[in-house]
């Protein structure tokens, strides 16, 4: 019998959970989660059987999971797994390649070039520009900081990769105050200080402030954001990007999930000049809908992304070309790249830029629903993402925990210019008009409810 047959159970027990996701409630309920116990703390001695592994990890774990890869989950920007590139991720884990060098894996390094270049076209950036895949927009932002840092001190006439960064001249770095937590995340990973950051005012959207941008110059690094995590709303890149390019400034762009409005012909718009940047970073498992986890870092000059991250040593293989490694900050990792172009080859450039625009389509329909329903909604729904209030913050936070319990759908609360709000977020190819309006009728209800009983 081959070690491997617990293959064929561990696909059973997945398509079981896949086959229910539609009619499951969306977070586990109280008494599920109590069942978690059951996983024993206690080190086992000696080794059990594969199949009693996978079965209680089944009976357990597969009904204390979220269901974010359904269609009625809208609370963090989570997209599904389209399901393409989920059965390529089963293969790529199966083959277990090492995403490092083409002689560790051919395949991998091979797909990760035409999935990268697809996205780089896919997005309208520069065709030259270096793409690397990792963990998703935080690592990718990372890479931007450390590209800038080191295109930034070469300016200035330091080797930052030799010398480091004692005694490194300084970099200004300018965000918005809506600066998102995973790039202030990068940014302290990457060397900068979270109390020397140069924080621009943002309008009421959160889209910075271009007039009140400081004097730029060569030691400048500037962070901008398309897609603002609350509302969607994207910087205005242009203005931005040409009055940096004038003073050699660095400018990077978080587009975690707003840089793929890029392939809506309807919402291009929006993004104008975002080609302009120095970096970009973008998440996978956001809009294009890949498995946990992937993210892209892309670089318009390739060179210095390269000699930001890449390291010799005596053992690596010998290249003419730059290996998958150039461009990441692990040496080591999974074949990422073949989900992603398992996701593209699937969807092709008309089904992605359908998805995303009909996730937009379905945000605005939320908004409408809850708007008629007497709620205020607190954005401007650019994109596929809503911010509703149902009054004080007591109240509302009242209601966001009536509705993750009740356990039709999920969304998460958030703080948006002072106000308390439940936000929104419809980034799954598996949401239906059908699930935004049962969806918008139990929200109702509950917050109606809820609204009765404090009168």
């Amino acid at each position: 019998m081959s070690h491997y047959n617990i293959l064929d159970h561990a696909a059973k027990y997945a398509m079981n959970y896949l086959d229910e996701i539609g009619g499951r409630r969306v977070f586990p309920s109280t008494t599920s989660l109590q069942q978690l116990q059951e996983f024993s703390n206690s080190l086992p001695v000696n080794g059990e059987e594969s199949n009693q592994i996978l079965d209680r990890l089944h009976k357990i774990g597969s009904q204390n999971t979220v269901v974010t890869n359904g269609g009625r989950y809208f609370g963090f920007v989570f997209g599904g797994t389209l399901p393409a590139s989920l059965a390529a991720n089963w293969l790529a884990s199966a083959w277990d390649q090492n995403a490092v060098f083409k002689v560790s894996s051919p395949v991998a390094a091979h797909l990760e070039n035409i999935a990268g270049q697809w996205a780089v076209e896919l997005l309208q950036l520069p065709s030259s520009s270096a793409v690397g895949f990792v963990t998703g927009t935080t690592m990718a932002n990372f890479c931007g900081a450390l590209a800038a840092r080191y295109q930034l001190c070469k300016q200035m006439g330091w080797d930052i990769k030799s010398k480091g960064m004692n005694g490194a001249p300084r970099i200004r770095v300018v965000v918005g105050e809506e600066v998102h937590a995973s790039m202030q995340r990068a940014l302290l990973l990457a060397g900068f200080g979270m109390d020397d950051l140069i924080k621009v005012a943002t309008d009421n959207q959160g889209r910075m402030i271009a007039e009140n941008i400081p004097e730029l110059d060569a030691s400048t690094f500037v962070c901008l954001q398309a897609g603002n995590v609350n509302t969607g709303a994207i910087d205005p890149v242009k203005n931005i990007c040409l009055a940096a390019k004038e003073k050699r400034a660095w400018v990077h762009i978080d587009g975690a999930f707003g840089l793929w409005a890029r392939v809506s012909p309807k919402k291009f718009a929006m993004t104008e000049g975002c080609e302009l940047a120095d970096s970009w970073a973008i998440d996978l498992h956001k809009w294009l809908n890949v498995p946990y986890d992937s993210g892209l870092i892309i670089c318009s000059d390739a060179e210095v992304l390269q000699n930001a991250l890449s390291v010799t040593a005596a053992y690596l293989p010998e290249v003419t070309e730059p290996d998958p490694f150039f461009n990441t900050p692990e040496m080591s990792r999974r074949a990422r790249g073949i989900d992603t172009w398992a996701a593209i080859s699937s969807l092709g450039k008309t089904g992605l830029t359908s998805l995303i625009e009909r996730c937009c389509y379905l945000a605005e329909q939320f908004a409408s629903n809850l708007r008629d329903a007497g709620f205020e909604i607190l954005n401007e729904v650019v994109l596929n993402q809503v911010l509703v209030s149902f009054g004080d913050a007591k109240t509302t936070n009242r209601i966001i925990k009536k509705i993750q319990e009740d356990g039709t759908c999920w969304c998460g609360g958030t703080i948006w210019k002072g106000k308390t709000a439940m936000r929104i977020s419809v980034s799954s190819w598996m949401t239906t008009e059908d699930d935004i309006t049962t969806c918008s009728k139990k929200i109702i209800q509950i917050a109606k409810n809820e609204l009765e009983q404090l009168q």
